[in-house]
């Protein structure tokens, strides 16, 4: 009996000392985005911040995927990001989830600029959300059956979502959708965000495995 009792006893302290998920990368590119905002409605200037098409700095194609000009735009942004975002961050970790956001929002912002009016300017974090959406389904692909259902419901979405973008470029109003305020929606740095992601998981599945994992 005593040894039924202290064997249970062991079974929930275990459960117990086991650490749930704190998705820290996540909620830090959602801060980041958060505070890049409130500066902006506090009454600073971020127009520095977003990626000039006409004299781009080096430092605005990182800057510009966490500036956000209206709260209809991040908001929308945000949901993605924390849905997305902590998909990924549960298969590839912190780290794993910022550079992702990283890479895909610089690649979006730089087709935007190469393949944008001159005299734009670009911001916002759609096109590091549209990569979050392909790296979510692609790191999930496993032959564990969960997954594979997990892969299938993500990727549904995630076709739809590229499928309409694509639509939308080339399509004869693709570059004139128009956002409240004025702003334009860039379909060509969210179809460049996803390809980014594409090409950034096809890069990491060539790096050596460290022995273990």
């Amino acid at each position: 009996m005593n040894f039924a009792i202290n064997k249970a006893a062991e079974v929930v302290e275990g459960v117990s000392k086991k650490r749930k998920p704190r998705y820290d990368g996540t909620f830090a590119l959602v801060l980041a985005n958060l505070v890049v905002f409130a500066v902006g409605r506090l009454g600073y200037n971020i127009q520095p911040l977003l990626l000039s098409h006409l004299r781009p700095q080096w430092y605005q194609f990182l800057t510009c995927i966490f500036s956000h000009m209206t709260w209809q735009h991040l908001s929308s942004n945000l949901f993605f990001l924390y849905i997305f975002g902590k998909l990924v961050e549960e298969e590839e970790g912190g780290l794993g989830v910022v550079m992702t956001y990283v890479v895909c929002g610089v690649g979006g912002a730089a087709a935007s600029l190469l393949l944008g009016p001159k005299h734009a300017l670009s911001l916002g974090a759609s096109g590091a959300v549209f990569g979050l959406f392909v790296v979510s389904v692609l790191v999930k692909l496993s032959l564990n059956p969960r997954k594979l259902i997990e892969s299938a419901i993500l990727g549904q979405f995630v076709y739809q979502q590229v499928a309409n973008e694509v639509r939308m470029q080339a399509g004869r109003h693709g570059a004139k959708q128009v956002m409240a305020g004025g702003s334009q929606i860039s379909h060509v740095a969210h179809l460049a965000g996803a390809l980014a992601g594409v090409l950034l998981i096809l890069v990491i599945s060539r790096l050596p495995a460290a022995q273990g994992k």
